[in-house]
Formats: C-alpha cells, sequence, structure tokens
C-alpha cells in the first residue's frame, strides 16, 4: 500500500543513511521500525498504577470541593 507521510527532514536522512549502510531499501527499514513498534506495544503489560495511599481517617466531616478548596489555599495569594 501506498502511502504519504510528513516525517523530519533529519530523521529521513537518518533513515536513509541507516539504510544505505546496510545495503537494504529505506522501505524495509520503515516496515522493520514500525513492526517494532506495534510489537513492543502489544506485548507491553498494561499500566498500573501503585497503592499510595495512606493510613489516614481521611476527611471527618463533609465539605464541598469549594470548602476543601478554601482550606487549601486559605492565606494566598490574597
Amino acid at each position: 500500500m501506498k502511502t504519504t507521510v510528513d516525517i523530519a527532514d533529519s530523521l529521513l536522512e537518518e533513515a536513509k543513511a541507516y539504510a544505505a549502510s546496510r545495503h537494504v531499501p529505506l522501505k524495509q527499514v520503515i516496515e522493520e521500525g514500525l513492526r517494532a513498534v506495534t510489537e513492543r506495544k502489544s506485548t507491553s503489560k498494561p499500566f498500573k498504577l501503585r497503592d499510595a495511599s495512606v493510613g489516614g481517617r481521611g476527611l471527618q466531616r463533609k465539605m464541598s470541593w469549594d470548602e476543601i478548596r478554601g482550606m487549601i489555599y486559605h492565606g494566598r495569594g490574597e
């Protein structure tokens, strides 16, 4: 399949030099690069955020976000 891709001139020059140094067509270098990226993505584990919670008791009374923000920023920028 033919397609048009806009890439940085410097990257294209690097890819051409890489292909020439290995005596392979630029198309092969591009295809190998795309395969490497797509294989890496499909085999990697999904990101999981570690549990960084602390053992506090949380808020002791119900407050709106405006009240919470007010407590956080109390005395700043006024």
